[in-house]
């Protein structure tokens, strides 16, 4: 008897619905397709290598695994047709065979051609396999069934794209571990390269407070607009603080401030450049020795340098702050000579007054002038704007303290600048803000 259509009283309330109230099929009709099954699959083979050049293009392991899929699909299909149930076996007994490489070499549209052109074979063999009383139910139960396999299909691919997301996702958050702690070993850089890091071009490390109520949507947030500003990003969030790791960032000037944006309230600080991902231990440990002591300059900037904060940092213990404050002010400043470094201590201790500072030094207000024009080509720190004249002040300060352990090295480069670090500023060509108080940095 052919198998009548699901009427109103009939029509499935649920996935775990068997069709009930409909005529079973035609024994006769069954068996004929259970005959078939060896012939069918034989065709759908041929018909995949004649209609999708992209499997032809396979592997002859991956072309065995769609086989056996499609072969598993029509041997499915001819038990559902003889007795219609519930559909979750589909994914155990169809795509069971397959290896879960298969996700990741087939996408799930080349997956939905696949579907089709076995759909398609069966159909095409519809008048050979049932008498013309019967073709009409077995299209239409090969239509049904080829809705399930698809989306069971879908299923597979969705379940495989969560799994792949959450091990990225950790093992991104393993990444930026290492980098926080400075680890340089083989197994950071095999784990670098399989997050998909590919930027050559230097590394900034931003961090700050985390948004209220961080979820998966707000890490796709961060991805889709850092990956709009930088070529490329990490992110990472332990606690209540969000870590950027920031690769070959496009016009820092306009892309930290709206990088800034999706952190929460409080400061935002990002390190100094590293050459690599391996080296940006040293970016990450500044960024958050500078998140420590932001709450010391209620009114800095968002974003902030890191180094922008040097004399909080310094206030606050940091001993890494002190170190580079002496390397690249204080020592330039005696290596220069021409008397730059007394004329900046009478400048700041007579309260800013270049008449003051000429009278004290015996020379010409306009020797003064020139002179501090002189400390901000060699620093690359402007005496004449308050917030940078307090930054020279602490230099000068730590640099005298530093001189009663370690005399100061008078074969230091004059352009200050401590081994394999990029000097703040050229001599000669001042590259600072001409606003007071914004990050050096932008």
């Amino acid at each position: 008897m052919p198998q009548s259509a699901p009427g109103p009283g009939s029509a499935r309330s649920g996935p775990g619905a068997t069709n009930a109230g409909t005529t079973p099929p035609d024994p006769a009709t069954v068996e004929k397709l259970r005959a078939t099954i060896g012939s069918l699959s034989t065709a759908t083979l041929r018909q995949l290598d004649a209609d999708l050049p992209w499997y032809r293009g396979l592997r002859p392991d991956e072309r065995s695994a769609l086989g056996m899929v499609a072969q598993k699909g029509i041997a499915s299909f001819v038990n559902w047709y003889q007795k219609p149930v519930s559909p979750a076996w589909v994914l155990s007994d169809v795509f069971g065979t397959a290896p879960t490489e298969l996700t990741r070499s087939i996408s799930l549209q080349k997956a939905l051609q696949l579907i089709r052109v076995v759909v398609q074979v069966v159909e095409d063999h519809v008048p050979f396999l049932a008498p013309e009383p019967d073709q009409g139910p077995l299209r239409e139960a090969v239509l049904r069934y080829s809705r399930e396999v698809a989306f069971a299909a879908a299923d597979v691919y969705a379940r495989a794209a969560e799994t792949r997301g959450s091990w990225d996702t950790r093992l991104e958050a393993l990444v930026v571990d290492a980098i926080l702690r400075g680890e340089s070993s083989d197994a950071l850089r095999s784990r670098i390269a399989a997050v998909g890091w590919t930027s050559q071009a230097p590394i900034t490390v931003m961090v700050g407070s985390a948004p209220e109520d961080p979820n998966a949507s707000l890490l796709h947030e961060l991805r889709r607009i850092t990956g709009r500003l930088a070529e490329d990003v990490l992110v990472g969030i332990q606690g209540e603080r969000l870590i950027l790791v920031l690769g070959g960032v496009r016009d820092p000037a306009k892309a930290y401030p709206r990088i800034s944006e999706l952190f929460g309230p409080g400061a935002v600080v990002f390190g100094p450049e590293a050459a690599s991902l391996v080296s940006a231990s040293s970016s990450a440990q500044a960024a958050f020795a500078g998140l420590t002591a932001a709450r010391a300059w209620p009114d800095a900037p968002r974003p902030v340098s890191s180094e922008d904060l040097w004399p909080e940092r310094v206030v606050s213990g940091d001993a890494t702050a002190r170190s580079e404050l002496v390397h690249t002010i204080y020592r330039p400043l005696l290596a220069a000579s021409n008397g730059l470094e007394q004329t900046l201590s009478s400048y700041l201790e007579l309260g800013h007054s270049l008449e003051a500072t000429s009278r004290s030094l015996f020379v010409h207000a306009n020797t003064v002038r020139y002179r501090l024009r002189r400390v901000c080509d060699v620093t690359g720190w402007d005496p004449l704007l308050p917030r940078e004249a307090y930054v020279l002040h602490t230099a000068l300060v730590v640099g005298r303290l530093a001189q009663e352990s370690r005399p100061p090295d008078a074969g230091h480069p004059g352009a200050g600048a401590t081994p394999g670090r990029t000097p703040r500023a050229t001599p000669g060509a001042k590259t600072r803000p001409t606003t007071a108080g914004r990050p050096r940095s932008l």
